[in-house]
């Protein structure tokens, strides 16, 4: 075997999961859980070889699985000559450490696995801040366990090799602050980047360009729907966490008026602390959106769960009084009774199938909110238009030996300034 051929070879990785009664039931692991865990695996580009799911009354603390399981899962992983092993839950750093020891392969838990993935997929400056950011606060508390191979004792407190002594500080100590100082230099970069972006959204308000969030759980097709709706080419493949680095472009509803369409990264139910608050300065686009697109995937067997988690994680991030649009992707591969609703379309974003009452409900919510009038203002008022510039989307303007006239898009707050001079060939919605 050449070096090219060991380069190219997979990781295999051994699953396994713990579903204990004493958990949350978002805990516990599950059939499904642990098929999506196999798809993450594959996604960091490994393999999976084989999977154990354990049933017992209450995490062991010192295992998590008990003993005569980390036995059962060791000789599984001998068998079947794997590198690594993949805990569904969440493992504290000292359960990682003792089954790192006792299974003889390196451990990860699933959001670990996840950190990894988001790794490899950030492209963006901002993307990497983030992932980077939620590694280190990721590995802070489980540095214990992964300095084995260092001597950690210095000069002060026995033998040392040559060249390891220290001013009685311990390598871990070091580590530390190493960590703690790249995490608050991480934070205040996210920081200047969260600055960055309230002054673009204070420019698209100023401009009433009003912005359509697409959320949903990984995979659901929130890309392929961007792209379906604007026209647009971004890379959207058949796996998870596709996208990391949120895209917008720019969505003609009608002939009055434009938004800005913006493609999230994917929900995934056991989403990492530390992801949901490093991601916040992306995600917090959601607080400001005039309208989310909730894209669920109709075909996914565990559907309600999927959607459970992303209303949760909209809740969470502070956007669960936005106006909201339920959208079923890939209707067109489901053989059932479609649902249906006021908030509620069925598309497939693959063949285009939907599309168009999409937009029309998008427009129908944004609508309730603003309006398109044209305005006979007399010099006398025509300060009205300045307002109307800064706060509404002026299409037209018309100087007249009467006065100004105008056609605009108008928020329902500035509907009292602007009433009285609606031209009366218009209608008022």
């Amino acid at each position: 075997m050449n070096l090219n051929d060991t380069a190219k070879k997979k990781e295999r990785a051994v699953l396994c999961g713990l579903a204990a009664a004493s958990m949350d039931a978002n805990e516990r692991s599950t059939d499904e859980s642990m098929d999506e865990l196999a798809a993450l695996v594959e996604t960091a580009g490994g393999e999976v070889a084989g999977a154990l799911l354990q049933q017992r009354a209450a995490p062991d603390p010192r295992s998590f699985i008990g003993g005569g399981k980390v036995a059962e899962l060791k000789e599984l992983i001998a068998n079947a000559d794997c590198d690594l092993a993949v805990f569904d839950n969440e493992l504290t750093p000292s359960q990682m450490r003792v089954l790192g020891e006792e299974l003889g392969v390196r451990v990860l838990d699933r959001s670990g696995l996840i950190l990894d993935i988001f790794a490899q997929r950030a492209r963006t400056r901002e993307g990497k801040l983030q992932v980077e950011l939620a590694q280190y606060e990721y590995l802070l508390p489980r540095l214990t366990g992964m300095w084995t191979h260092l001597v950690r004792q210095t000069a002060s407190g026995g033998s040392s090799p040559i060249g390891t002594r220290g001013p009685g500080e311990t390598q871990l100590e070091t580590d530390r602050r190493h960590i703690r100082r790249r995490i608050q230099k991480l934070r205040e970069e996210l920081e200047q980047v969260r600055k960055v972006r309230s002054v673009q959204r204070r420019r698209r308000e100023r401009n009433a360009m009003p912005v359509v969030a697409i959320v949903g759980y990984t995979n659901a097709g929130k890309s392929t729907l961007l792209n379906r709706l604007t026209g647009s080419s971004i890379e959207a493949n058949d796996r998870l966490f596709d996208t990391l680095d949120t895209t917008t472009r720019r969505l003609k509803l009608d002939e009055a008026q434009e938004v800005l369409l913006s493609d999230t990264v994917g929900f995934i139910r056991k989403l990492p602390t530390h992801l949901v608050e490093a991601f916040k300065a992306t995600l917090e686009e959601l607080q400001y959106a005039d309208v989310l697109l909730h894209v669920a995937d109709i075909t996914s067997p565990d559907l309600d769960v999927q959607t459970e988690v992303v209303d949760e994680l909209i809740e969470k991030l502070g956007a669960g009084q936005t106006p909201r649009l339920m959208v079923y992707n890939k209707c067109d591969r489901f053989l059932g009774e479609l649902p249906h609703g006021e908030d509620v379309v069925c598309i497939s974003a693959r063949t285009g199938e939907g599309a168009q009452e999409l937009v029309g409900k998008i427009a129908g919510i944004l609508g309730r909110r603003s309006r398109r009038v044209r305005l006979a203002l007399p010099y006398a008022r025509s300060g009205i238009l300045d307002t109307l510039r800064r706060e509404a989307a002026v299409l037209e303007v018309e100087y007249t030996e009467d006065g100004v006239e105008c056609e605009a898009v108008v928020k329902p707050e500035l509907w009292g300034l602007v009433r009285n001079y609606v031209s009366e060939d218009e209608p008022e919605n």
